[in-house]
């Protein structure tokens, strides 16, 4: 006789439930899980790497447009200005210290020394469509070039001056006695050093001083300019 009585399957062994992992330990998985081709982690390092030598290809090619020999690169700036600075103090003295194109014409402030970047496209723009690239359009338009570089410097207080000279720090008693006076009176006036330095490292142009005293009046709500000193030849003032 069978027995049709079913053996009953044997009962699985318990087992403990799989602990879930952390949040931290979630938080890291997901970082490195992959996505695409790439996990999250390797592509901020990868873009950490990349930003770091994006910079470092910026901060060299803006250094390099920092240099005399990239500002004099164009004949307009060789063949005029930089010709005349060469005659200057600022480029040859007893003290061996000499001031770049730079050091007059760009900020050392980050913010500032953008901007000016920016705007110095327009240059490489005129450059391209040889606005001043003879002598005789270059002078045509040098008072007018001198105008925007005299604004610029009255209006920032002579901010590139001052990288390397401020009254602060000036010593009077070292002075030659007329250097000496006029620097008090302009501490006492307020004045800053385009007042009374233009044309210290480039020659004037015809009808500068009818300018610049315009230029001033514009600036200074219609008040009449002050009794300034202007440099002549080589950068040395002489009383107007």
């Amino acid at each position: 006789m069978t027995d049709n009585t079913a053996t009953p399957a044997p009962a699985a062994p318990e087992t403990t439930p799989a602990k879930a992992p952390g949040r931290l330990r979630r938080l890291w998985g997901w970082f490195w899980s992959p996505s695409g081709t790439l996990s999250l982690g390797a592509l901020l390092i990868v873009g950490f790497l990349g930003g770091i030598a994006f910079w470092g290809a910026f901060h060299t090619a803006l250094e390099a447009t920092n240099t005399e020999a990239f500002c004099v690169s164009c004949h307009e700036m060789e063949a005029n200005v930089f010709r005349e600075y060469r005659q200057t103090v600022h480029y040859t003295n007893r003290t061996g210290v000499r001031a770049v194109c730079t050091d007059c014409h760009v900020p050392k402030d980050w913010t500032h020394k953008m901007i000016r970047k920016v705007q110095a496209s327009n240059d490489l723009l005129q450059h391209i469509l040889g606005t001043i690239d003879t002598p005789e359009k270059f002078n045509a338009r040098r008072l007018h070039l001198a105008t925007n570089v005299w604004r610029a410097m009255k209006t920032t207080d002579s901010r590139e001056c001052r990288n390397c000279h401020d009254f602060i720090h000036m010593d009077w008693s070292v002075q030659e006695k007329r250097s000496a006076e006029n620097h008090q009176q302009a501490v006492k006036n307020a004045n800053t050093c385009i007042d009374c330095h233009r044309g210290i490292a480039h020659r004037l142009p015809a009808g500068a001083q009818e300018a610049a005293d315009k230029l001033w009046r514009e600036l200074s709500n219609g008040a009449a300019a002050p009794n300034a000193t202007v440099p002549v030849g080589g950068g040395v003032a002489a009383p107007r």
